[in-house]
């Protein structure tokens, strides 16, 4: 019979659930357990993809093109697993389907209400998830904070799931912030037993409580913890602030979470194989050379913004045996004049062209992709990224005035990246860019076919526009070469002759990495910025 783990928070969101639900889920899958995790996000939005990042940090990308919350990456990277787009559970979704039943007349002669019809169809989700995956244990992180308003249906019908599949088929974990004060030195327990009151009042008494904390708690917090959350001592661990976050799970492992799981749960007991994930923080920890590379966006100001792309790297910098320092280059500084690009390329090894949209800051990236390409410096654009390299290479080197990407002046006279055709005429901006996992032709003897070593490729993709098939001829001859086409005919990968590394993807192969197996486009610039 299928188990359920709810894990909840409370304080405060940002807290570190999805690394806690990761966690959770890498002991019972190094045990021998199949696992599967979703992600409900109480937000009305049906999905994150029209969602500027800094509201909700990265939009993750699944293979089967669900625009999703970052945490679904998270589960992925943790748990070595593809995950669909029906693993986020929104607000927008639930209330979506129950209207369109409500309208198609399943309800006929009911009023339609919170109790049981929108519970009743939020259970219906997750089961379904749950036998479509064929998991032993599923694991449902509830998005914001215990109190939420637009969180309560949610948890009430994790309360009715407990009811029904019984203490041994669902249990509770519950995350807290522990703070430690900076005038007084001390551990403060009181917002969390905020949180254990706001739980129970709503029918819920957790099983397991994750005290979150800068630094390790003393056992009198445990206690004290304890006896507010209505647990014992040794159901209250420790997660702590640590890098890499991959140690999280060991630090779990060595206060016996794995056990408390399996007897709650009523599993047999195994002990967890995680011999790889021990040498992976072992390696991370024993690294000392270092790499800079610049990250050039104009979403900064949030790193979570581009959270994938700097696992990758870090994936990548482990597996190479360096890591990676991030210089954070705000594309919106340059354009205003207030950061001189020049200055900061010089004192970087490397440079992600990061991806996004809109027009902000663009002037901004194209001054610093012309100063990285003409200083030499390894070069990775992504998406967006590789639409500004071919922008930038089109006005500079090819002398084509004003040339520019589409969705930044419909009116250029040279659009070197223009609309796919397939977006033409779509009106409905939710769900309906190119999205999801994409097959690519690589084509031999190029950067590319060394990269991957194969003919056909796929990565996950986001976008509307492409770099224009017309001026292909026009930029090849000038040398930068494409290394792989959409089976659509339109370029999936740029590279420039006689460059160290100057290469660009319109895919997304961030979103694919994983720890203990790297992409290789992060791994070959790694290693080219570092000159390894």
């Amino acid at each position: 019979m299928v188990k359920y783990v709810f894990i909840t928070g409370g304080v405060l969101s940002g807290l570190g659930k999805g690394i806690t639900t990761a966690s959770v889920g890498l002991l019972l899958r190094s045990m021998g357990y199949s696992v599967t995790s979703i992600k409900i996000d109480p937000y009305v939005n049906v999905d994150a993809g029209t969602m500027n990042p800094y509201m909700h940090g990265e939009v993750f990308v699944t293979e089967d093109g669900g625009e999703t919350d970052l945490d679904l990456g998270h589960y992925e990277r943790f748990l070595d697993i593809n995950l669909s787009k029906d693993n986020n559970i929104t607000t927008g979704k639930i209330y979506l389907e129950v209207i369109t039943k409500e309208r198609r007349g399943d309800y006929l002669g009911q009023t339609v209400q919170i109790i049981p019809h929108v519970t009743d169809e939020i259970k219906s989700k997750i089961r379904e998830i749950a036998r479509r995956s064929s998991a032993d244990v599923v694991l449902v992180e509830v998005g914001g904070t215990v109190g939420d308003i637009e969180g309560l249906p949610f948890l009430e019908a994790a309360r009715q799931m407990r009811l029904e599949e019984g203490s041994r088929g669902v249990i509770f974990v519950h995350v807290v912030l522990v703070p430690k004060l900076s005038t007084t030195g001390e551990f403060k327990t009181k917002p969390a037993q905020h949180s254990f009151q706001e739980l129970r009042r709503i029918g819920i008494q957790p099983d397991l409580i994750v005290a979150r904390s800068e630094r390790p708690i003393d056992g009198g917090i445990r206690s004290k913890l304890a006896l507010f959350g209505n647990v014992g001592v040794e159901e209250v661990v420790n997660s702590y602030d640590v890098d890499p976050v991959y140690e999280v799970p060991l630090i779990l492992k060595n206060q016996g979470v794995d056990r408390l799981l399996t007897s709650k749960l009523g599993l047999e007991y195994r002990e967890p194989d995680l011999g790889p994930w021990v040498e992976l923080v072992e390696r991370y920890r024993s690294i000392s050379k270092t790499v800079r590379i610049a990250m050039v966006g104009k979403y900064t100001a949030l790193k979570d913004s581009y959270l994938s792309i700097i696992e990758a790297l870090k994936h990548s910098g482990i597996h190479l045996g360096v890591k990676p320092q991030l210089v954070w280059v705000e594309a919106t500084d340059v354009e205003a004049g207030r950061v001189d690009p020049k200055e900061v390329i010089e004192g970087v090894d490397g440079a992600v062209i990061l991806p996004g949209f809109g027009s902000r800051g663009v002037e901004g990236k194209v001054r610093v992709i012309e100063v990285i390409r003409e200083l030499g410096k390894p070069t990775l654009g992504i998406c967006f990224g590789l639409q500004l390299m071919v922008v930038e290479f089109a006005r500079n080197v090819l002398g084509l005035e004003r040339a520019n990407t589409t969705e930044v002046d419909p009116n250029t006279p040279h659009p070197v990246v223009d609309l796919l055709e397939m977006q033409r005429g779509v009106v409905v901006k939710g769900g309906t860019m190119r999205l999801g996992a994409l097959p690519a032709r690589v084509i031999k003897g190029t950067l590319a076919y060394r990269i991957y070593q194969t003919e056909v490729v796929y990565e996950r993709h986001r976008h509307r526009y492409h770099i224009n098939p017309h001026y292909v001829d026009a930029l090849e001859s000038a040398g930068f070469r494409v290394g792989a086409v959409s089976f659509e005919g339109f370029p999936e990968m740029m590279e420039l002759q006689g460059h160290r590394f100057y290469f660009g993807t319109q895919a997304h192969p961030e979103y694919k990495s994983r720890p203990l197996k790297p992409s290789p486009v992060f791994v070959e610039f790694l290693k080219a910025s570092a000159r390894l």
